[in-house]
């Protein structure tokens, strides 16, 4: 017995209390696991990325899109997509984003920063999603020197409200960018989740409806840490290597960043964790939709479910020991399930949900 497997049977038998509050809380799937470990028994390897593992890492994600892109990794989404971003614009550029993406919400000014003053454009549309008319819009609203030129679009698949752009959607918004001589970025932190919930060919939902560069996340999926930057226009990432070490993201060992990407890609893993936190939202969400004081605020299409509760039950599920973000208005939480989650945890947390709602249905006051 390898060594390996021995730690992974230990693993095996020890229990971690499972959340909701992000897939980001999840460990390691043990496929990926594994290929980290083996990729540690193989001894020596050429450092900085020219190393056995991470060429056949690349190979692969080629094969999954079909197509000859160029692929490079980072240690997470916040550089994957600032840096992917600053290769498509310069200072005096903007990217066209919906209101609630990620990076104008969770990165910190990653992408402006990284771009050397790169603005981004905020756009709205229902259920987290842009439309060609919004992007139609912030470009013609001006076109004076004194106006950040437009020059990339960023699509995220799934959106930060869980909701999913069908094929069409992105046909669309790509042919209005090329339209308008935008360049189009895919956020895909959880872009299995997104393939899981389509039943598509990954090519179909990026270079295939016009998308030139996505990020690939891997670690909400399974993998320990690193996702990664699949250009499939190639001369878009001209002189990328030299971004990703001036930002410090250039792995010495790089082969214990692209290994476990080996255990998620071999026999479509990637795509069965994903399905199954798509498949445990989708349970909760069927637990708990008819419970009262509750609402549901958006389409459960992927791993996430948005549902609007009192301050009541908040505070008492809280005190029970659950955890979840309430980043959406007023009394809006995000519960997110994982690659790992267990029907057993879903239906102990629906439970405490509509035992509570309940309570509260009974008092006199809003609690």
């Amino acid at each position: 017995m390898p060594p390996w497997q021995c730690l992974l049977d230990k693993c095996d038998n020890i229990w971690m209390e499972q959340q909701f509050a992000s897939d980001n809380g999840a460990g390691m799937c043990p496929e990926a696991l594994a290929a980290f470990l083996r990729a540690n028994e193989s001894g020596h390897e050429v450092a900085y990325g020219d190393d056995t593992w991470t060429q056949q890492v690349c190979d692969r994600i080629r094969d999954l899109f079909q197509t000859d892109c160029d692929v490079f990794f980072v240690f997470n989404g916040t550089a994957a997509n600032s840096l992917a971003l600053a290769s498509l614009c310069q200072s005096y550029h903007s990217v066209i984003c919906h209101a609630v993406a990620h990076i104008e919400t969770h990165e910190c000014g990653g992408p402006e920063f990284f771009s050397n003053g790169s603005k981004i454009l905020l756009a709205d549309g229902d259920n987290g999603k842009l439309t060609p008319d919004a992007i139609e819009a912030l470009v013609t609203k001006r076109n004076d020197i004194h106006y950040p030129k437009p020059k990339a679009v960023s699509v995220t698949q799934p959106t930060e409200v869980g909701t999913v752009y069908s094929v069409e959607e992105l046909r669309a918004i790509a042919a209005m960018a090329k339209r308008r001589d935008l360049k189009v970025h895919m956020d895909g932190a959880r872009f299995a989740n997104a393939v899981a919930c389509l039943g598509v060919h990954p090519s179909e939902i990026t270079w295939r409806a016009g998308i030139d560069v996505l990020c690939f996340g891997g670690t909400k999926n399974g993998l320990p840490v690193g996702d990664a930057i699949v250009f499939f226009k190639r001369e878009l990432a001209e002189d990328f290597s030299y971004r990703i070490k001036q930002a410090g993201q250039l792995a010495s060992k790089m082969r214990f960043i692209s290994a476990p990407w080996l255990g998620l890609l071999e026999n479509d893993v990637w795509l069965r964790n994903a399905a199954h936190a798509n498949a445990m939202a989708l349970r909760l969400h069927q637990r708990i939709k008819d419970a009262p004081h509750a609402r549901v605020l958006f389409p459960v299409q992927t791993n996430a479910v948005f549902v609007e509760l009192p301050e009541f039950v908040r505070k008492d599920l809280v005190a029970r020991g659950w955890q979840f973000y309430t980043a959406i208005g007023d009394g809006g939480c995000r519960l997110m399930c994982s690659w790992d989650t267990s029907p057993e945890t879903v239906d102990r947390l629906a439970a405490d949900i509509s035992e509570l709602a309940g309570i509260g249905s009974n008092r006199k006051g809003p609690g």
